[in-house]
């Protein structure tokens, strides 16, 4: 015999949260540690491309003009 619907989503949600009781959650301190990394890398790279976009612009520039 084939379990209900009810059934089954019920069994679901309890490996669900099963599941959520494995996860090892990252402190505050790391969150916001690995945050500060990822904005000031990418505030690094996009300096780097405006400085390249500045001086690719400067050199077509002077060479066509």
């Amino acid at each position: 015999m084939e379990k209900t619907n009810k059934a089954k989503k019920s069994e679901w949600f309890k490996e669900l949260k099963a599941e959520f009781a494995r996860i090892i959650w990252p402190t505050k301190e790391k969150i916001v540690r690995e945050t500060a990394i990822v904005v000031i890398c990418a505030i690094i790279i996009g300096i780097i491309v405006a400085v390249l976009d500045m001086g690719l612009q400067y050199g077509i520039q002077a060479l066509v003009g």
